[in-house]
């Protein structure tokens, strides 16, 4: 009798093989929340990646408008200085990685949060920066980024940033 092995290896068995990759690089949106990860995030991206997108700021509007469903309307500069709507490339995205420095309130989370809610997109936040900055202010962070980060990590330095993305094949 043929061990299963032998038996999904016969040319029999061949004919049920998907001959294409079972996976590809996920849409990476990366976020900086401050200017501290804005450094961060610029150094990050010179790095050759697949399908990542990195952003350097969060800038609010007012208001939505009657018949809108967001709460504020949200824009991010891409790396040449470019605006793009939150809500647009959000919704072009696996996954959205929030980076933020230990110590900052990471008020931008609950935009970029609400929006991956919205369109069912993962999140994940990294901290950066925690060595320098006490509990307490670390604390601060944690409790603003919770909420909003499926995955949420306290990086032991920058260079986790690049080591996640690419085991997250960005």
């Amino acid at each position: 009798m043929d061990s299963e092995s032998a038996r999904m290896s016969s040319a029999a068995e061949a004919r049920f093989r998907i001959d294409y990759p079972n996976s590809k690089p996920r849409v990476v949106k990366v976020v900086a929340l401050d200017a501290a990860s804005e450094r961060v995030v610029k150094r990050v991206a010179q790095q050759g990646w697949q399908r990542a997108t990195f952003f350097t700021s969060i800038k609010f509007e007012g208001a939505a408008r009657s018949g809108e469903s967001w709460s504020m309307q949200a824009w991010l500069s891409d790396l040449a200085g470019r605006t793009k709507a939150l809500v647009e490339e959000v919704a072009a995205a696996d996954l959205v990685v929030m980076v933020s420095s230990a110590g900052t309130s990471a008020q931008a989370a609950a935009v970029i949060g609400e929006a991956c809610a919205a369109r069912k997109v993962m999140t994940m936040a990294l901290i950066i920066g925690s060595e320098q900055r006490s509990n307490e202010e670390l604390s601060k962070t944690l409790a603003a980024l919770r909420p909003y980060a499926s995955m949420l990590v306290i990086a032991s330095g920058d260079e986790y940033i690049e080591e996640m993305l690419a085991a997250l094949r960005a």
